[in-house]
C-alpha cells in the first residue's frame, strides 16, 4: 500500500500525468461531473457493487470507510439514480473518505458543494435509489472500461479520473515526477519560440509518411 505523502503527490501531479505516466493504463473512459470546482484526490478505493438502481450498500459501507479512502459506488449498469446525496456524503466526510466516486448519480448538489466533499458523478439527478437489494463491498468494480480493485489508488481532478493498480504506485508514482520534470524542461523551450513540431520530431514523420 501507499503512504500518505504517496497519494498526496499523485493527487499533485494530477490524473492525466499519471495515466500517461503509467503507459495509458487505468482510464475511466466516462463523463464525470466534478461537483466540488477544483478538487483534486487520490486515495485507495473502497469499491461498492450495490443492486441495480439500489443504494444500501452504500449506507453498510460508511461503517467501513477509513481516513483517505476514496468510495467507488457502481450498480450492474450505469443508471441515472441518485446513489449520494447530502445525508450519506455527510456520513462519508465524518469518516474522513476522501471524496466519493459515483458511477451513477448524486443529488443535493448545493449541500454536496457546501460540504465541501470532492465528489464526481456521472449524473446529477433527483430519482432516488430503492435500498431493498443485498450486494458487495470491496469487490472488483469496472468503471468506465477501468477495474478498479479494492486498494487500488484513484487519482480524480477536472480531467477526469485515472487507476493505479496499488502494486504499481511506486512504478508509477517514480515515472509521473519524471514525466512532470521533462514537461518543464518541454515548457521552458516552448515559452522561448520553439516548436513541437520541430522538438518532437513530428515534422520527420509527417515528411516520412509515417503518420
Amino acid at each position: 500500500m501507499s503512504t500518505t505523502v504517496d497519494v498526496a503527490e499523485l493527487a499533485r501531479l494530477g490524473s492525466a500525468t499519471v495515466y500517461e505516466a503509467g503507459g495509458r493504463s487505468g482510464y475511466v473512459e466516462a463523463d464525470l461531473l466534478q461537483v466540488v470546482a477544483g478538487s483534486a484526490i487520490a486515495g485507495p478505493a473502497r469499491t461498492v457493487r450495490c443492486g441495480q438502481d439500489d443504494n444500501l450498500m452504500v449506507h453498510a459501507a460508511m461503517a467501513s470507510v477509513e481516513p483517505g479512502d476514496v468510495l467507488v459506488l457502481t450498480m450492474p449498469e450505469p443508471a441515472p439514480v441518485a446513489l449520494v446525496g447530502e445525508l450519506l456524503a455527510t456520513q462519508a466526510k465524518a469518516r474522513g473518505a476522501a471524496g466519493i466516486l459515483v458511477d451513477a448519480s448524486v443529488r443535493d448538489v448545493d449541500q454536496l458543494v457546501e460540504m465541501g466533499l470532492p465528489v464526481w458523478a456521472r449524473w446529477v439527478r433527483i430519482r432516488g435509489a430503492t435500498k431493498k437489494v443485498v450486494g458487495e463491498i470491496d469487490v472488483p468494480v469496472v468503471v468506465g472500461g477501468a477495474t478498479i480493485r479494492p486498494g487500488d489508488i484513484v487519482v480524480l481532478d477536472r480531467d477526469g479520473a485515472a487507476v493505479v493498480e496499488k502494486e504499481r504506485v511506486a512504478e508509477v508514482l517514480a515515472a509521473s515526477r519524471e514525466r512532470e520534470q521533462r514537461e518543464v524542461v518541454k515548457r521552458a523551450r516552448l515559452e522561448a519560440g520553439e516548436l513541437s513540431w520541430e522538438t518532437d520530431g513530428l515534422r520527420d514523420k509527417v515528411e516520412r509518411g509515417e503518420l
